[in-house]
């Protein structure tokens, strides 16, 4: 092979492996506690602007959706006001949400907020302790906790196709004893 198709060859095999690391579609969400999960989620965050922590360990026997996002996500303009309709709805049902922010740079957080017109509680996870704990990978990424604490549903990126998963897990969800 003269070096002409070598180097024809090598491009073709890093572009098909680089466009294989590429995610177009959102994965499929997962059934039952997350594999690396040790037990029920037992973390705190502080609270956006106030500073004061949350820990989700006073969350028990409620059903929560964490929804991990960034200033600079676009897709997450669409998630987050999804996810505070989901709180609308079921928020008297013991539904609670948090929005975890990853943004290193806290002057982004109130534009994004006003822009998206966005009320719903904000977590901070400028560290990515957190993040990287459920190994986010994807922006946005939202978990699903039930009512002991564990991860049931994760669903990586953002389509308006969630909104019918969502509600079907929230039900499923709500319906559970906390035991």
């Amino acid at each position: 092979m003269r070096s002409n198709e070598m180097a024809l060859a090598l491009a073709a095999a890093v572009l098909a492996f680089a466009g294989s690391c590429v995610r177009r579609d959102p994965l499929p969400p997962l059934s039952g506690p997350l594999p690396s999960a040790q037990g029920p989620l037992a973390f705190s965050l502080p609270f956006y602007p106030g500073g004061e922590r949350h820990s989700i360990a006073s969350d028990r026997g409620q059903v929560v959706l964490l929804d991990v996002w960034a200033s600079w996500c676009e897709p997450c303009r669409d998630a987050l006001p999804t996810s505070e309709q989901l709180l609308k709805q079921y928020g008297p049902r013991g539904f609670r949400v948090y929005a975890v922010n990853v943004d290193n740079d806290l002057r982004q957080v109130p534009k994004f907020l006003e822009e998206t017109k966005l009320s719903l509680p904000v977590l901070l996870d400028t560290d990515l302790a957190v993040s990287g704990q459920l190994k986010v990978n994807v922006m946005p990424t939202s978990f699903l906790v039930d009512r002991k604490g564990y991860v049931r549903h994760v669903h990586e990126g953002f389509a308006e196709e969630f909104l019918a998963r969502y509600q079907a897990e929230i039900e499923q969800l709500l319906a559970e004893k906390a035991d």
